[in-house]
């Protein structure tokens, strides 16, 4: 008699249970790679898309790489012309990179600008990877979008400034503090290679590069593997890398004689330690910048009123404070979390890597009394997404615990609430999405509270999981993301860039120019408020295309022609008051042009009796006095006031096109 029995299945074997892991594990890694690849290409598109409508963007930096595309020593040094009289006011790593291009593929609007886009697709590859070594891809994905979608990211990445190369050396710097504290047999070889990045955004940017330093050098001391006195070893090998990569070309450019090297634009001593130091440097935090404006406090033109009020208002809350409120709150997030763990653990480090970075960078940006323009607030962006992508995957995963289901519930509401205020501000604009903004993140905060308590199958679970995440994302990145499209879609070109719609951060200025404002010239034959009467070349400070100037599209035909057939035996084709006035020319007629003054005129470049015994040599061929794309005449300071009343004395004026023209061999 047979026995019927049930039909068994035999327990998976060790070996079938490991190939079971290991596709699980392959698809994750795909998957991953896949999301990765996915969020660099699209960044890709949306920052090379529509690239050469903001042309030659700012024409102050265009001139300088379009001069170190056919010169080698203006390339080195920075030089504002093929001949190397003067240089901008800032190191010149940037340009570097862009004169690189151009000598490459030829002198242009996009060999110019693509090199700064792929710094933008780097900077947020090198935040991936950042964030996804101690947490989740998925925290790496919202981080990488956050940077990738704020507004001024996508502004200075489409743009010529050097803000562009300097936070993807910042990121990769704070990518190998990550890596620095992760090992300890190679530690000091990561911590060396921060400093040298760090150092070379020094070239880039001079002293802002070095905000980043208190945050990188406590992070790997707190939380480095290494004993306590390999890790003071390592942070002074990293301080050493940093001296050697910032301090190799200062030290070419200090040692080499003045006659041998442009002079140092921005400076009153033609010093570049003068520069670093002064008007980029303590300057900047004092107010008390040679041959500028001055500072901001009282002063709304210039960041207005200085406060931690600064970053929430006026022209830079629409730029960069989107996610401000909730990069805080999740600074606080990670060191609660990481609560009384080890010193070695990764989300206290992580806090203070990029909380310090964020908190340090943004107190000096809201108390600094010189100079400051809403896009330098890119430098911040990479800190907020690291945050927010960090803490919202920590606060996520222990969604079931109700403090941190509320905190995320909170901070989704508070997201919601101040980015209806920002859009608010401009409200003929997409008036209908700051109230999508507003109900998403409301919905988004109750599905957060109540899933926990919700009775559903796995399946479901899953999928309402998912939904909420979804509008928590749509929540943080819904006005961010219409800005940026507003900025992609849009010409930005001159010294006061600002993304998002007109309207919104100060609006847009068209036009050439760079940093620094002048007073405004004096019209020939008129009164200044000393008495003197202006002579034929405009006399004040110039600001070129900045602030009325038409830019290169200012440039008559007549006037190239005769820059161009005017060039040949001459050192300088021509010479204009103000790198402002001077670049359209020097770009559009491609032919070296003096820049009388520097940026604004300002500058003790060239004396009086330089610049007559350069005219008396026949080194420089016309003067340019007004219309050309720029101003004429002399600044507040310098002596370019002096050089023009001479010019209007000796030599006839004749007009080209809308231009006064000097033939300086006529006398």
């Amino acid at each position: 008699m047979s026995t019927l029995t049930e039909p068994t299945t035999a327990a998976p074997s060790r070996a079938e249970r490991s190939r079971s892991r290991t596709r699980v594990t392959a698809y994750a890694i795909s998957r991953d790679h896949a999301l990765y690849g996915g969020l660099l290409v699209l960044t890709a598109i949306a920052y090379l898309w529509g690239l050469s409508k903001n042309g030659y963007a700012n024409e102050y930096y265009a001139a300088a790489v379009q001069a170190g595309s056919t010169s080698w020593k203006a390339w080195f040094f920075g030089a504002f012309d093929s001949s190397s009289f003067i240089t901008v006011d800032k190191t010149p790593a940037s340009l570097w990179v862009m004169g690189l291009s151009g000598r490459i593929f030829g002198f242009g609007v996009w060999s110019m600008l693509i090199p700064q886009a792929l710094m933008g697709v780097a900077s947020v590859g090198f935040l991936y990877v950042s964030v996804r070594r101690w947490f989740s891809a998925n925290a790496a994905l919202l981080a990488g979008a956050v940077l990738a979608l704020t507004p001024v990211a996508v502004l200075m990445f489409r743009f010529n400034n050097p803000d562009a190369l300097l936070v993807m050396l910042l990121v990769a710097g704070a990518w190998a503090v990550t890596r620095a504290i992760d090992s300890e047999k190679y530690a000091w070889r990561w911590m060396a290679l921060a400093g040298a990045l760090v150092g070379f955004g020094f070239l880039t940017k001079m002293l802002q590069a070095f905000l980043v330093l208190p945050a990188f050098g406590l992070a790997y001391l707190i939380a480095g593997k290494p004993a306590l006195g390999k890790r003071l070893v390592h942070s002074l090998v990293a301080l050493g890398a940093l001296i050697v990569s910032a301090g190799w070309w200062i030290a070419i450019v200090e040692l080499v004689p003045a006659s041998a090297r442009p002079y140092i634009g921005g400076s009153s001593t033609n010093s570049i330690l003068e520069l670093t130091l002064g008007y980029n440097g303590l300057g900047r935090l004092t107010g008390n910048e040679t041959g500028s404006v001055g500072g901001g406090t009282g002063n709304p033109g210039w960041g207005g009123a200085t406060g931690v009020q600064r970053l929430f208002g006026g022209e830079f809350a629409s730029q960069i404070a989107w996610l401000l409120p909730a990069a805080l709150l999740a600074t606080v997030v990670l060191v609660v979390a990481a609560g009384k763990a080890g010193r070695t653990d990764r989300t206290r480090a992580f806090a203070v890597l990029w909380g310090g970075w964020l908190v340090v960078t943004g107190l000096v940006f809201s108390f600094m009394q010189g100079i400051i323009h809403s896009y330098y607030m890119v430098a911040l962006a990479p800190a907020i997404g690291a945050l927010v992508g960090a803490a919202a995957m920590v606060l996520w995963r222990r969604r079931d615990e109700w403090l941190p289901r509320a905190t995320l519930a909170g901070g989704t509401l508070l997201t919601a609430g101040w980015s209806f205020s920002l859009l608010n501000a401009v409200p003929t604009w997409l008036p209908w999405l700051r109230w999508v903004v507003l109900i998403v993140g409301v919905l988004a905060a109750g599905l957060v509270l109540v899933l926990p308590e919700l009775k559903l199958h796995r399946s479901a679970v899953r999928r309402t999981g998912l939904f909420a995440a979804s509008l928590l994302a749509l929540t943080a990145l819904a006005g961010p993301a219409a800005y940026s499209v507003e900025t992609i879609s849009a010409a930005h070109a001159g010294a006061l860039p600002s993304a998002g719609p007109a309207g919104a951060g100060g609006g847009r200025m068209g036009g050439g120019g760079g940093g620094r404002m002048g007073a405004m010239p004096a019209q020939p034959g008129t009164t200044t408020q000393g008495g003197a009467t202006a002579g034929a070349p405009r006399g004040g400070g110039g600001v070129g295309g900045f602030l009325g100037g038409g830019g290169i599209s200012g440039v008559s035909s007549e006037l190239v022609s005769l820059l161009q057939n005017g060039a040949k035996g001459y050192t300088w084709a021509a010479a204009a008051v103000t790198s402002n006035a001077a670049a359209p020319l020097q770009i559009a007629a491609e032919v070296p042009v003096m820049s009388i003054g520097g940026f604004n005129g300002t500058d003790v470049a060239p004396t009086l009796a330089e610049f007559q015994e350069m005219v008396a040599q026949g080194k420089v061929h016309y003067f340019v006095g007004s219309g050309g794309g720029g101003f004429g005449g002399g600044g507040r300071g310098g002596t370019s006031s002096e050089i023009s009343t001479w010019v209007a004395e000796n030599f006839t004026a004749q007009t080209v096109g809308s231009s006064t023209i000097y033939d300086l061999s006529s006398k």
